[in-house]
């Protein structure tokens, strides 16, 4: 019997119905990529601006993946997950309506809260539908979807925003999401978690604490470095993380348990992820509008003009998650991070104007192998090196991890930008910026060394998404 014919229409609907849901957070971390310059255009949005537009979702993202799963245990999986479902359509409505940069920000935060609640239910009614036996299977078929998403991504946005507008982005979302809400309601039952604590204390020093230090760094170019207001953002934001670490180590339910970080193969995997997802996402943001201000391709082109990036994601990522069951993760991390510090940096050296496109083929596929060799293995470094019952905090730590070193990236790799010349000297800060990404890529491998190089004993099995570039 097929695995299809032992699930039952219970189960499908579950797997259905919380996989359009991770399609449309996917999609819209990546789905903007290929809108940024129209964006900027339309309405006069300027690098710091658009740097909002991707952190803004990011940052809410990050921030409330592990208090909006407390939640969804507390008060029902699939309440919270349809609760969350309407925020996200209801933001996407506010993104596609803003006629203002400053609107466009807050509703894409808004946006990145509904996201915050979507991923993390999604994944606790799958673990509560499907038995042992059948999770995996489900998981897989789950993240192949995510991952077909994520590679369509800036494909997908480009198409619309050239053929219909680039609040047509955000526009889509609108009727899938009046759809899936009530056959959430409908169709899935309702779950619960064990009950734990929130530590709102801890979540928001450490929301505080991030945007101080993004905001620093986001605001050093045009404000001055040395000005009292990103002086006092950093160190405000460095003040605010201390007390974060202080408040973890004494809360009795803490939302991070630091004693997760004395497990080394937890924080290499980790720190490697941080640094993956930050040379990631800062080579996203401005990949898509180099193809566009330079090579002079219209937003769908430029989409498709990542294919070769963007594609080894559903290629390698699933053949190296089988490989790093056989041979450990430290090679795949080190050797992944590395190519994608190879090939960034390549495109560094390459990228000028009146190049041919041709002439970032083969680094993009470098770069594209890299990051979905590296990808499952920091999963599993960080996921597998904990017992079991411990598995469901330490993803959404690891997830939360990839987020901020996204946020990361993009600031660092803009303010690098920016003090280049910015829009007024693309070809030179576009340079820059990738060289940024590629020694971000490089600080990941380092930090991959970390891991142990003794095959993991399989007791914690991670499931090898190729979704999880969101």
């Amino acid at each position: 019997m097929s695995s299809t014919e032992r699930t039952t229409v219970e189960q499908r609907w579950v797997l259905g119905l919380t996989a359009i849901g991770s399609v449309m957070v996917a999609l819209d971390a990546l789905v903007v990529a290929a809108a940024l310059t129209t964006i900027r255009q339309d309405l006069g949005a300027s690098i710091e601006q658009l740097e909002w537009t991707v952190n803004a979702y990011s940052l809410s993202f990050a921030m409330l993946l592990l208090t909006a799963a407390a939640i969804g245990d507390r008060w029902g999986r699939r309440r919270t997950f349809a609760a969350g479902l309407a925020l996200f359509t209801v933001a996407s409505v506010g993104c596609a309506l803003a006629t203002s940069v400053p609107w466009l920000i807050a509703a894409r935060a808004v946006q990145g809260i509904g996201a915050a609640v979507v991923m993390p239910l999604a994944m606790g009614l799958l673990g509560a539908a499907f038995p042992p036996e059948r999770r995996g299977w489900a998981i897989g078929i789950f993240s192949g979807v995510t991952g077909l998403a994520v590679l369509g991504g800036p494909m997908i946005g480009g198409a619309v925003t050239e053929g219909l507008a680039w609040q047509w982005i955000f526009w889509i979302n609108v009727p899938v999401g009046l759809i899936a809400i009530p056959l959430v309601l409908r169709k899935i039952p309702e779950s619960r978690g064990v009950v734990r604590s929130l530590d709102l204390g801890g979540s928001a020093l450490i929301t505080l604490a991030v945007l101080g230090l993004v905001w620093g760094v986001v605001r050093g170019e045009s404000a001055g470095w040395a000005s009292g207001e990103v002086i006092g953002s950093l160190v405000l934001g460095a003040l605010l993380l201390l007390g974060f670490l202080t408040w973890e180590n004494r809360a009795g339910q803490p939302m991070v348990p630091l004693a997760f970080f004395r497990e080394r193969g937890f924080s290499a995997g980790n720190a490697a992820a941080f640094f993956l997802n930050a040379a990631l996402l800062g080579a996203v943001f401005f990949l898509a509008q180099f193809m566009q201000a330079v090579l002079g391709s219209g937003p769908l082109k430029a989409g498709l003009q990542l294919l070769p990036w963007t594609a080894t994601l559903f290629l390698v990522a699933p053949i190296a998650g089988r490989l790093v069951d056989r041979y450990g993760e430290r090679p795949f991390v080190v050797t992944g991070l590395f190519l994608q510090g190879a090939g960034m940096s390549w495109i560094a050296l390459v990228a000028e104007p009146g190049m041919q496109y041709s002439e970032f083929v083969v680094p993009l596929i470098v770069a594209g192998c890299g990051v979905s060799m590296a990808m499952p293995a920091t999963q599993s470094a960080a996921i597998g090196s904990l017992p079991p019952e411990s598995v469901g905090i330490a993803s959404g730590i690891f997830g939360m991890m990839r987020q901020l070193g996204g946020v990361a990236g993009v600031a660092v790799a803009a303010a690098v930008f920016a003090s280049a010349g910015g829009y007024q000297s693309f070809s030179t800060g576009f340079t820059r910026a990738m060289v940024v990404s590629g020694v971000l890529s490089l600080a990941g491998a380092l930090a991959g060394l970390g891991i142990s190089a003794r095959r993991s004993t399989g007791e914690v099995k991670v499931p090898q998404a190729v979704g999880e570039m969101r």
